[in-house]
């Protein structure tokens, strides 16, 4: 019972830093924007994303693995590797298809955006849970 609390307030926690750096991720991407393309915005703006995420769950939400920074931080850009993949194709799936054939135009980019951030919150929180601050054996 007690475990089960734990992780669910651990998940809660994760969604939390997670929702800070979405918040970063979109906000910056949108900023990358008036400068650069649609792809390279969001690949630009998942990164800065991706370290404002690194910081939070190292510090803030996983217990110490007792493995090294570097060990830490490439298992997170391994996972959060997966996961911009996931969020660069459903965001230009939603974006150039799904939304227009909806008959959304304002905003789309916006909208298709905010859900390709969205998706990989729960597989990259297990992700991240047993690979990258998951303790050392």
């Amino acid at each position: 019972m007690l475990r089960s609390l734990a992780a669910r307030n651990q998940f809660a926690g994760f969604l939390l830093a997670g929702g800070i750096a979405a918040a970063v991720n979109f906000l910056s991407r949108i900023l990358f924007n008036q400068f650069l393309g649609y792809v390279a915005s969001i690949i630009l703006a998942y990164l800065v994303g991706m370290v404002t995420a690194f910081l939070l769950s190292r510090h803030a939400v996983f217990a110490p693995s007792g493995k090294s920074v570097g060990s830490e931080a490439l298992w997170f850009t391994v996972v959060n590797m997966l996961a911009v993949l996931q969020t660069l194709v459903i965001s230009l799936l939603l974006a150039d298809w799904a939304l227009p054939l909806l008959g959304v135009e304002s905003f789309r980019k916006e909208i298709a955006h905010a859900i390709g951030i969205a998706v990989p919150a729960l597989t990259s929180y297990f992700g991240h849970r047993y690979w990258t601050f998951g303790r050392e054996q």
